[in-house]
């Protein structure tokens, strides 16, 4: 069994990675480090409820925390965004701690990068009316933000988050207009202890997100010696950690988020993502549902069209390919991701998936071959909305 670090704390371009049990108990003390004094929480509402992890996150920042916004949604709107710099403006923090899943994290994020813009809600709504609206800029008056994850969506080491400002119905594009500034963060604090008091479905919603992000890296044409191990070494804790939790075994959350951190590590997403996208860019659904259901269609497409650096996968997988054939090995990869998903209780078609329907089909397969992580995509795949439509079909 591969061996868990109790703890560990490394910089990781700029953002410090701390990971152990316990390790928000000395979260006020991490902060002292950088003289930050005045901490607001950013959470979701059911996080902000949640007292078994309020309650050690109150502990750990002590007189340091001046206030909670319990605002944030899955659906990353413009308006929750600038509801926080309301509160930023009325706290006066310097620093933001996001906490919870990746919508929490990406809005805190997004808000210490509008703040220090400056320009409201209404400038950046009237110019994204007109397929025009700018970005901020990084700036040095930005608040800097700390990312407390207890989640697998593997949202937290990133600089990102795009924010919908317009719906589809309102956007020149007829899409959700989405625009985002760049935040990277101070500090990433993992502490299974807090994973553990994330209801097990919200778990379940996330982990084969996270888990998707090191499967596309190892057949990303982008990928490097560096995200091969990383990528390959993150499927056998992920994989071990996920499966270990539906038995049971008290050690596997620690596997678990160790996984997550590296899966992380030099990201590089393509196809699964990109029909991901498609899919929440038309309707209100959950990534991770989807990607549970996608997955093993998409690495089944993949697989039947070129390499997809299948030896690797396997060897990230836990698949003996030794005394497989081409084929042989493919199914295999397919059945071993499958395994994974089957550990939790989520959905395995897509007709299980509320709102979704099969008209809109060849809209999603365009969408998600103009997608931009598909830039990312395996080198000699030649990707087809056609293709697209018949992953779809088959996962239905």
């Amino acid at each position: 069994m591969l061996p868990v670090t109790d703890a560990f704390r490394f910089d990781y371009f700029g953002s410090d990675v701390v990971y152990g049990r316990g390790a928000i108990a000395d979260l006020g003390g991490y902060l002292a480090e950088r003289d930050l004094t005045d901490a607001l929480v950013v959470c979701g509402p059911h996080v902000g409820a949640n007292d078994a992890l309020m309650a050690p996150l109150r502990r750990g920042l002590g007189d340091r925390l001046v206030g909670t916004f319990a605002e944030t949604t899955p659906a990353k709107t413009a308006e929750t965004v600038f509801d926080g710099i309301a509160v930023m403006r009325d706290r006066e923090p310097d620093v933001l701690v996001g906490v919870g899943g990746g919508s929490s994290l990406d809005v805190a994020r997004q808000m210490s990068a509008f703040a220090a813009d400056g320009r409201p809600l209404s400038a950046f709504r009237a110019a994204a009316r007109e397929g025009r609206a700018d970005p901020p800029k990084p700036s040095a008056s930005q608040v800097p933000v700390v990312v407390v994850p207890t989640t697998f969506a593997g949202a937290d080491i990133s600089d990102s988050g795009s924010i919908r400002f317009l719906e589809p119905a309102e956007s020149p594009t007829g899409q959700p207009f989405r625009v985002h500034g760049s935040t990277t963060p101070v500090a990433m604090v993992y502490d299974p202890d807090l994973f553990e008091t994330t209801p097990d479905g919200a778990l379940a919603r996330s982990a084969m997100n996270g888990f998707d992000k090191p499967l596309e890296t190892v057949y990303a044409r982008t990928a490097t010696p560096h995200t091969d191990a990383t990528a390959v070494h993150a499927l056998r804790h992920l994989r071990a950690g996920y499966r270990g939790l539906a038995a049971g075994d008290p050690a596997a959350m620690d596997r678990a988020v160790v996984g997550m951190i590296l899966a992380q590590f030099r990201r590089q997403i393509s196809v699964i993502h990109a029909l991901g996208h498609a899919f929440s860019a038309r309707y209100p659904v959950q990534q991770g549902l989807l990607h549970a259901v996608l997955a093993p269609h998409v690495l089944r497409y993949l697989l039947g069209e070129i390499d997809a650096r299948r030896e690797l996968l396997a060897l990230g997988l836990g698949v003996d390919a030794t005394a497989l054939d081409d084929a042989e090995l493919a199914g295999a990869i397919v059945d071993s991701v499958v395994e994974v998903r089957d550990s939790f209780d989520l959905p395995t078609r897509l007709r299980e998936v509320e709102a979704v329907d099969p008209a809109d089909f060849p809209a999603l397969a365009r969408f998600a071959v103009d997608d931009y992580v598909m830039a990312l995509a395996p080198r000699d795949l030649d990707p087809t909305v056609e293709a697209f439509v018949g992953v779809l079909e088959a996962a239905w």
